[in-house]
């Protein structure tokens, strides 16, 4: 898998993921609605981890900056 995450989309991604988390141990958000945002709170969290979203991979979306190549 090749890094296609910049930090600051992983920084967002984890923030998200943590307010998910408090609503849901505060219960302000139950039920149905509040197991699926804790899932994807996961995937947040787990994408953050591994630099890598799948579902940029198909819509070839790179939020990782470029790498400075050597001059020739």
């Amino acid at each position: 898998m090749k890094k296609n995450m910049g930090s600051a989309d992983r920084v967002i991604r984890v923030i998200i993921a943590a307010v998910i988390a408090a609503l849901y141990f505060t219960n302000v958000i139950t039920g149905t609605v509040g197991i699926v945002l804790m899932v994807l709170a996961g995937v947040f969290v787990l994408t953050s981890l591994v630099s890598f979203c799948p579902l940029y991979a198909p819509f070839g979306i790179n939020s990782c900056p470029l790498k400075d190549k050597a001059m020739n």
